[in-house]
């Protein structure tokens, strides 16, 4: 049987320059799909939904190959990292692991 690798992301981020739940809605909607486009994860926001400078969002990813896995994992929070209309305030990763 093949194995399967999966990691879960939160980034909890500060946007910069959104003064309203809509504008937040937008930014949002625009990172999930330059973020989609760029690689093949599952994005949703997890938290801060009431604050319009705050969020949190998961990023799930999944591959055979641990080695895999752990690239991406490291290209997907470079890329957070480089996104100028945000401050990232703390990246954390679990890790889903084969049973014995």
């Amino acid at each position: 049987m093949a194995s399967m690798h999966a990691a879960a992301l939160r980034v909890d981020l500060r946007l910069r320059d959104v003064h309203s739940l809509k504008a937040k809605r937008q930014r949002i909607a625009r990172l999930s799909a330059k973020l989609r486009r760029a690689f093949p994860v599952a994005f949703a926001e997890v938290d801060h939904h009431d604050q319009w400078q705050r969020t949190a969002v998961g990023v799930g990813i999944v591959s055979s190959h641990a080695t895999q896995l752990e690239m991406a994992v490291h290209s997907v929070c470079r890329f957070f990292d480089r996104w100028e209309e945000a401050e990232v305030l703390s990246v954390g990763v679990s890790y889903l692991e084969d049973p014995p």
